[in-house]
């Protein structure tokens, strides 16, 4: 009945948090630490800052409980208290099943807390920024970009026959030749190209960064080219494109200083788990645990 009837308590808990009404996001009560918000039936002051710091353990919505029903959380957070001292005096801590989950509890917490701690306290040295732009900078590269689109399967227009992949992948070999040969590249745009936003503005397509989420073969042609260069055609699904490279930089070490930062700081971070998941070692396994060892019969009927 005990467990049934803290079973019963925080679902009603739940319940009562995913039944609130959206609402504006509550804030805290802006009032000193040591103002005192309340006092329990066994006397005991519970302070401003003492429930920033419960508040602060809680899971979102709970917390938007805590604040939206602040005098129903109080009187839950009361309740919550009794029963504990009440199962402390009744040594339903030191009992089978709840020891355990305690114990669970603690390490689970505890743990967590670690990786965490380990996560911020990672440090990342200035010159190591700098040394990851430069070794890696190919990551940093961006290219602005020219194109001209020829389509295929559909109908150009009334009275057209539809153009086939073939004939579509000719046309765009054509005007890449024809580029490369040093045909004005915005007027082959103007003349032949199907992508009318790019179309009207001389073939602009944009500036590619290699982290862009973009087509792998669009990726691939575009920073393969140097500036000035012009790609074969590039298949995409109803069509084909051709681009020309107009200008190759890359992002400046300022712009990715933070991504850097963050990913070396993960870096770090995940060298150091490797190395104590290693250390953590499990050893003499008892091969009837991991269903190794013989299998008893089964009971007769």
């Amino acid at each position: 009945m005990k467990v049934l009837g803290i079973l019963l308590f925080s679902c009603l808990v739940a319940a009562k948090a995913q039944a609130l009404p959206a609402a504006p996001e509550p804030k805290l009560p802006d009032l000193p630490e040591e103002t005192v918000i309340c006092t329990f039936d066994d006397g005991v002051a519970f302070t401003m800052g003492e429930f920033k710091r419960v508040y602060g353990a809680l899971p979102p919505d709970m917390q938007q409980m805590a604040l939206r029903n602040r005098s129903e959380w109080l009187h839950e957070y009361s309740l919550m208290r009794k029963l504990t001292k009440m199962a402390e005096e009744s040594k339903l801590d030191q009992e089978s099943p709840y020891k355990e989950a305690l114990n669970y509890s603690r390490l689970a917490v505890l743990s967590q807390a670690q990786m965490m701690e380990m996560n911020n306290s990672a440090t990342v040295a200035p010159a190591e920024i700098v040394n990851a732009y430069d070794t890696q900078k190919e990551k940093y590269k961006q290219a602005r970009v020219k194109a001209i689109y020829i389509s295929f399967g559909s109908s150009p227009g009334k009275g057209k026959k539809a153009v086939t992949e073939e004939e579509a992948k000719a046309k765009a070999a054509k005007l890449a030749a024809a580029a490369r040969g040093g045909a004005d590249f915005a007027k082959l745009v103007r003349e032949n190209s199907e992508d009318e936003t790019s179309r009207a503005k001389d073939g602009d397509f944009g500036t590619f960064r290699v982290s862009d989420n973009i087509p792998d073969a669009i990726r691939a042609a575009v920073f393969a080219l140097k500036q000035g260069e012009v790609s074969d055609p590039v298949r995409q699904p109803n069509g084909f494109y051709v681009f020309r490279s107009e200008e190759v930089t890359y992002r400046p070490l300022s712009q990715v200083r933070d991504q850097i930062f963050m990913e070396l700081k993960n870096q770090h971070f995940h060298e150091v788990m490797d190395r104590v998941n290693n250390e953590a070692q499990v050893k003499s396994i008892n091969p009837a645990f991991l269903g190794a060892g013989p299998i008893a019969p089964a009971p007769a009927k």
